[in-house]
């Protein structure tokens, strides 16, 4: 992908993906200095893209090994500190967890910013206890931070996709502050006009169809065609499954139904057409379903980009 024409900040891009949040940052104008993430076919993508390889696993890497940064980008797993820490006697409430990588890098950096990326129901996550945790971390490392649960879809992307963005900044004091977040246009983007016609070698066999996908008549699985004048429902890692509870499927093929293309996940995600997807289609899926929206964290990047000025 084209590097920004001016670098005004340095990031990293930790639990990275395929790098939807460097995409964002880079659009805002900041310079990815270090990346990390485990799985090889995420990497595989961030390299097609980025030129780069991103390091491994970030629990085997020093926090004093990494480039001096400003801003800390993590989509990291939502994981209960309160099972962990008492199944392995860990006196540290997020040891064991990898939010305790985002915590050590950022005690021992003192960057300016962060961004964290989760699931919505990181809200709900353990009885709440997930949140409270790193609630007060954020907290002790004298950040001031707000969350919020944002719909991509309010961003104009062509997918109901809630999110929470937690963003803090570097304080004397730290705590929960509320923040004026950037908002979205409000007006949903539909999926028909980025449908593709024709497509062959995506199709979901009558037989499927007959005793799985339509055994009920409720209006499941969602199904899109060029005509579709509202967004799609989220894309989930496990789409390939081929769930009809959750799915969306298109209007086409060989069959009358077919799975997403990629240019159409790409699409649902707001990733440019160009963007690199040089693994197979199970692993298209993971990737894309894993990942971020682009356009909500571009919206986030330049709110960021502004404030450290």
């Amino acid at each position: 992908m084209p590097k920004p024409s001016q670098e005004a900040f340095r990031f990293i891009d930790l639990f990275a993906g395929i790098g939807g949040m460097r995409l964002a940052f880079e659009k805002a104008h900041g310079q990815c200095v270090f990346s990390s993430e485990w799985d090889k076919y995420s990497q595989l993508t961030y390299a097609a893209n980025f030129g780069e390889v991103p390091h491994g696993d970030i629990t085997q890497i020093d926090e004093s090994d990494i480039p001096k940064f400003d801003v800390l980008l993590a989509g990291f797993p939502c994981q209960p500190f309160s099972t962990i820490g008492k199944r392995e006697g860990f006196s540290h409430p997020t040891q064991g967890t990898l939010f305790h990588d985002v915590e050590r890098i950022m005690r021992h950096h003192r960057n300016q910013a962060f961004l964290l990326e989760n699931v919505a129901g990181l809200k709900s996550h353990d009885g709440g206890r997930t949140l409270d945790v790193i609630e007060s971390t954020l907290t002790d490392l004298k950040y001031k931070y707000d969350y919020r649960v944002l719909d991509a879809a309010d961003f104009g992307v062509p997918q109901h996709r809630s999110r929470i963005y937690i963003v803090g900044f570097k304080s004397r004091k730290g705590g929960r502050t509320e923040f004026d977040w950037p908002s979205g246009n409000g007006k949903l983007k539909p999926i028909g006009p980025f449908i593709e016609t024709g497509i062959t070698n995506h199709s979901i066999s009558k037989h499927l169809q007959d005793v799985y996908l339509f055994k009920k008549d409720d209006g499941r699985p969602q199904l899109v065609d060029a005509t579709t004048d509202q967004p799609v429902k989220t894309l989930v890692a496990s789409y390939h499954k081929i769930q009809r509870l959750t799915g969306t499927f298109v209007k086409d093929g060989e069959t009358g139904v077919r799975l997403l293309t990629a240019n159409e996940c790409k699409a649902i995600m707001g990733f440019p057409k160009k963007f690199k997807l040089p693994v197979s289609r199970t692993q298209m899926y993971r990737q894309m379903g894993n990942s971020v929206a682009v356009p909500v964290v571009s919206v986030l990047a330049k709110w960021i980009a502004g404030e450290l000025q």
